[in-house]
C-alpha cells in the first residue's frame, strides 16, 4: 500500500477532514542487482497532493502500489484551499513538498502555470480525451466531477423541491432546508459558486443568505437529508452515488434544470525547480497511466472518465455525454483571477448573515 499522509489544515494549518484512515508504507525499493534490466516504469520517489478523498485515495494506492512496484507514491490529502494555502507557504522556501498535484477544478492550474511552477508534458493520451487540457502539456482532466443537488425521495416528492440550481437560492419553500460545501476551502464548491455568480450575478448569493442556506461537509449534508432535516442539497454527484452502492441508500440524484456543473479535475507535474524530488520522468509515466487504464480506478471512486468514449460508467450514474448536453459553464479565468473576489463576496453574503 502507498503511504498515504493525512493532511489537517484549513487555510493556515488545520482543516477538518471528512474521511478519517490512513495507509501504511513499504520500504523503498531496492536498486536493481549489477546485469538485471533496468525497470521499465517509474522508479524513486513521488509525492502526490491531492484534494481526492482519503478512501478513494487508498484504493488508487493499492492499484499503483500493483502497477509500480519499482516507485515509492505517496499522497497527501487535503482540501483544495488547504492545499492552495500549504504551496503557498513552500514557496517561500523556493522548494514543494510535491512532484505532483492532482486538485479538483482547472483555475488553479492556470495559476501554477503562470507562476512557471509546472513541468509541461505532452502526453500521448491527450487526443483520447473529452474535455479541454493545456495545448502545452501543462495539466490534464483526470476526474469528472459533477455537482449536483439531490434529495430523499422516502421524505419529500420530487415535484415539490427545486429540481434547478436557481431555485435552491430563490424557492423561499425550501427556506433553512438546504445545503452546500463551502467554496472557501472546496474548489469543486469554488467553481459552482463562480459558475452560479456568472449566471445569476451576486443575487444569487443574496438569495442564498436569505434562504439560510448550511454551509458544511457532505457527510453533515447527507445525514441531515437522510433525516429530512434538509429537503435538498447541493453536492457532487459521486456522494450520492458512493452512498447509494455501499449503504444502500435511497438517496437520488437531480441533474439540475438549468445545468450541472461539471468539473474536471486536474494532474499536473510540478517543475523540477519546484519538485520535492526533481523525478518527472516518473512522473510523466504516471501521468499516462492516470489518463488511461488508470481511468478505471478513477469511475470505481464514482467520478466519470475523462476519457472520450470510455466503456464504464460509476455506479448508478447517467451516461456522461448524457450530463454534458445540458451544463452551466464555468470560467475557469473568472475562478482563477476572481477568487478572492468571490470568495469575499460569499462570506458577506451568505456566511455572516446566519
Amino acid at each position: 500500500m502507498k503511504k498515504l499522509l493525512i493532511v489537517v489544515l484549513i487555510l493556515g494549518l488545520a482543516l477538518p477532514l471528512l474521511f478519517a484512515g490512513g495507509g501504511g508504507q513499504k520500504p523503498a525499493p531496492s536498486a536493481p542487482a549489477a546485469g538485471a534490466a533496468a525497470p521499465s516504469g517509474p522508479t524513486g520517489k513521488i509525492m502526490i497532493y491531492t484534494s481526492m478523498y482519503e478512501d478513494i485515495i487508498e484504493a488508487v494506492g493499492k492499484v499503483l502500489d500493483k502497477q509500480f512496484p519499482t516507485c515509492k507514491i505517496e499522497f497527501f490529502y487535503g482540501g483544495t484551499g488547504a492545499l492552495q494555502a500549504k504551496i503557498a507557504a513552500e514557496q517561500a522556501s523556493n522548494k514543494l513538498g510535491c512532484d505532483m498535484l492532482m486538485v479538483a477544478e482547472p483555475a488553479y492550474s492556470l495559476e501554477l502555470k503562470e507562476n512557471n511552477m509546472l513541468h509541461a508534458y505532452k502526453s500521448k493520451e491527450a487526443a483520447a480525451l473529452a474535455f479541454d487540457y493545456d495545448k502545452e502539456g501543462y495539466w490534464y482532466p483526470v476526474r469528472i466531477c459533477n455537482m449536483v443537488l439531490a434529495y430523499n425521495p422516502e421524505k419529500f416528492a420530487k415535484n415539490t423541491i427545486p429540481n434547478s440550481l436557481k431555485d435552491f437560492a430563490f424557492d423561499a419553500s425550501v427556506k433553512g432546508a438546504v445545503s452546500m460545501s463551502n467554496p472557501l476551502t472546496s474548489g469543486t464548491a469554488m467553481a459552482s459558486v463562480t459558475a452560479l455568480r456568472d449566471k445569476y450575478g451576486y443575487e444569487y448569493f443574496d438569495a442564498l443568505g436569505k434562504q439560510g442556506v448550511k454551509v458544511e461537509s457532505g457527510s453533515v449534508a447527507l445525514t441531515k437529508l437522510e433525516t429530512g432535516e434538509c429537503k435538498v442539497i447541493m453536492i457532487l454527484e459521486e456522494s450520492i452515488l458512493k452512498k447509494r452502492q455501499e449503504d444502500g441508500s435511497k438517496l437520488e440524484v437531480i441533474y439540475p434544470t438549468d445545468g450541472t456543473i461539471v468539473i474536471p479535475s486536474t494532474i499536473m507535474t510540478v517543475a523540477d525547480k519546484w519538485s520535492a524530488n526533481n523525478n518527472t520522468k516518473s512522473a510523466e509515466i504516471i501521468t499516462d497511466w492516470f489518463l488511461s487504464e488508470g481511468q478505471n480506478a478513477i469511475v470505481d471512486g464514482w467520478m466519470h472518465s475523462a476519457r472520450n468514449n470510455f466503456p464504464r460508467l460509476p455506479y448508478d450514474a447517467i451516461p456522461t455525454a448524457q450530463i454534458r448536453a445540458n451544463t452551466m459553464p464555468v470560467n475557469w479565468e473568472n475562478c482563477f483571477r476572481q477568487r478572492e473576489e468571490i470568495r469575499t463576496k460569499f462570506e458577506e453574503l451568505v456566511t455572516r448573515k446566519r
